[in-house]
Parts: structure tokens; C-alpha cells; sequence
């Protein structure tokens, strides 16, 4: 049951901080964070642990 889990927070952070990046660099507009460098670290560190969870997840036996 816990690699479920896992596997769902690994694939939210991955997209929430893919539009965290695309935020950050100004691709997505309308936003307090748009053009922001800070959202765009925050994104790429959300992103980078999203990975990290899902190739755990799949790596795991």
C-alpha cells in the first residue's frame, strides 16, 4: 500500500513543479509567480524529489 503512495506524490510533484518552473521562467503567465527566480528553484527542487520518489518507487522490490 505504501508504494502507491509514493508513486502519487512522486508524480504530484512532479507536475506541480513543472508548472512551478514554467512559472518561474515566465512561460505561464497570470501569476504572483510568473518571472519569479524563487518559484523557479522551488519548482526545480519539486520536480527533482518527484523523480527521485518515482524511480524509488520503481526501483524498489
Amino acid at each position: 500500500m505504501k508504494r502507491w503512495i509514493t508513486l502519487a506524490a512522486g508524480v504530484v510533484l512532479v507536475l506541480v513543479g513543472a508548472v512551478w518552473v514554467l512559472q518561474g521562467i515566465g512561460v505561464i503567465t497570470g501569476s504572483f509567480m510568473t518571472g519569479q527566480k524563487l518559484w523557479f528553484l522551488i519548482g526545480l527542487a519539486a520536480f527533482l524529489v518527484g523523480v527521485v520518489l518515482i524511480a524509488a518507487n520503481f526501483t524498489r522490490r
